[in-house]
Order: C-alpha cells, then sequence, then structure tokens
C-alpha cells in the first residue's frame, strides 16, 4: 500500500512540476507577446508618420509643378514676345535702310 502512495505522489509531483513548467511558457510566451505588440504599435506609428509625410510631399510636388508649368508659360510667352519685336524691327529696319544691292 506505501508503493501505492509514493506512487501517487510522485505522478503528483511529476503534474505539479509539468504544470510549473507550462505556467513559466506561458509567461514567457505572454512577455513576448506583448513586446511584439509594443514593436507593431511602434512601427504603425512610423507608418502613420511616414504616410502624413508622403502625403506633404505630394502635395508640395504638386504646388511646384504647377508653379513650374506657370513659368514655363510665362517664359515662352516672354520668347514669342521678343521673337516678334525682333521681326518688326528687322521690318522697321528693311524699310529704312534699303538694301545695298
Amino acid at each position: 500500500m506505501r508503493k501505492r502512495v509514493t506512487e501517487n505522489e510522485t505522478t503528483a509531483l511529476q503534474m505539479r512540476k509539468r504544470n510549473e513548467e507550462l505556467e513559466e511558457e506561458l509567461r514567457e510566451s505572454r512577455e513576448r507577446e506583448e513586446h511584439v505588440k509594443r514593436q507593431l504599435r511602434v512601427a504603425l506609428d512610423r507608418l502613420r508618420v511616414a504616410e502624413d509625410a508622403e502625403e506633404r510631399l505630394c502635395s508640395q510636388l504638386g504646388d511646384l509643378e504647377a508653379e513650374a508649368l506657370q513659368q514655363a508659360r510665362e517664359y515662352h510667352a516672354r520668347v514669342f514676345s521678343l521673337m516678334d519685336q525682333l521681326s518688326q524691327a528687322y521690318a522697321l529696319l528693311n524699310v529704312h535702310l534699303p538694301s545695298s544691292s
């Protein structure tokens, strides 16, 4: 009968030890999970900041493109105006200064 009790005690001790091991594994697993969650929150915050920065940059780029297009149109108009003035000046010179032929 004593042997039976000893076997039961041994089994109970083994079960308690295994239970403690499982509880320790569970605690470590929960700590890892919390660590990963914190890392994920940090990554999501960084992503939000990056997305906001991307939106601002795209907006600024659009503004710069519109400004560059306007400047190009103004430059183009100025070049044609100067070409027209030069053409008129040549025409006046041809009228007032006959060719030497």
